[in-house]
């Protein structure tokens, strides 16, 4: 039995928060480049262009790579062999995200007063339990620029993989320039309605330009990449070649009388890290 305070996981998160919220993922930033490199259209190879610069700007000085410095989300993955102690873990990570959030911009407000909580938190946190005698902190920073742009649908077998498919890129293509494209597309299929959507946000922890374990998903995911990148979206609505930098997929066992479809979008900067506790210390993936 490998033991865990809540007060190291609370620490991964502040430092997750500290550093993404001023850092895009680097396989992001590489797709970025590669995508103003590659664009042909002057007005979205200029949006591009700034984007690369806000994030080199933000790395070097540490301002916000974004005024919307989002809401955090937190997957937690406990090892069956790992005996959490200490605090409440939503409390530790609260704590966290007060510490964190200190000199950003706080978003988080209750819904029905519209009153600012004046820390950010409460986050959102998500736990499981996976074998072995790890804890796994996922860590997003999720602005709702793009959030407000993601979609659930509860189809009915009859309408299958092939309509699923095209709300997928009709989902994006809806979105058009609101979620700052070039966009990261996390999609959940099956499970139930609660299940789907969590597994859509899962999906964009997936870096960019890796392929999908599941030849079937991987398959899909090409193709949809295709389509949504023929849509002329481009950078920032500019149009272009490139509206969308990455789609990932995660699956899950549904009903027999359901398919469940989650699009999660995600905006240009990926703001993502994921730490791993485990007995030889801390690593990050």
């Amino acid at each position: 039995m490998f033991t865990v305070d809540t007060s190291t996981v609370a620490e991964e998160v502040r430092r997750a928060i500290v550093e993404i919220s001023r850092n895009i993922e680097p396989t992001c930033l590489a797709a970025l480049e590669r995508a103003r490199d590659e664009e042909k259209v002057p007005a979205a190879r200029f949006a591009l262009t700034k984007m690369c610069e806000n994030a080199r700007f933000a790395a070097q000085t540490g301002y916000p790579v974004c005024q919307d410095t989002g809401m955090c989300v937190v997957f937690v993955e406990i090892g069956k062999d790992v005996l959490l102690t200490g605090a409440l873990l939503q409390d530790a990570i609260d704590g966290a995200v007060r510490e964190g959030y200190a000199d950003l911009r706080k978003s988080v407000l209750d819904p029905v007063t519209r009153v600012n909580t004046g820390t950010n938190a409460p986050a959102v946190v998500h736990t499981d339990f996976v074998p072995g005698d790890e804890v796994k902190v996922s860590v997003m920073l999720k602005g709702f620029g793009s959030e407000n742009m993601s979609a659930l649908y509860m189809l009915n077998p009859a309408q299958g993989l092939d309509t699923a498919k095209d709300l997928i890129v009709e989902t994006v293509a809806r979105a058009a320039s609101n979620p700052c494209p070039p966009v990261i597309v996390g999609v959940g299929l099956g499970g139930t309605f609660e299940l789907c959507a969590k597994m859509s946000k899962q999906a964009l922890f997936r870096k960019i330009g890796s392929a999908n374990p599941d030849p079937q998903l991987d398959a899909i995911e090409r193709e949809l990449m295709e389509r949504i990148n023929s849509l002329g979206v481009g950078a920032q609505g500019f149009g272009g070649k490139t509206t969308a930098l990455g789609i990932f997929i995660r699956k899950y066992p549904t009903h027999i009388s359901s398919l469940p479809v989650a699009v999660n979008i995600l905006c240009h900067c990926s703001r993502a890290k994921v730490a791993v506790i485990g007995k030889e210390g801390v690593r990050y993936e």
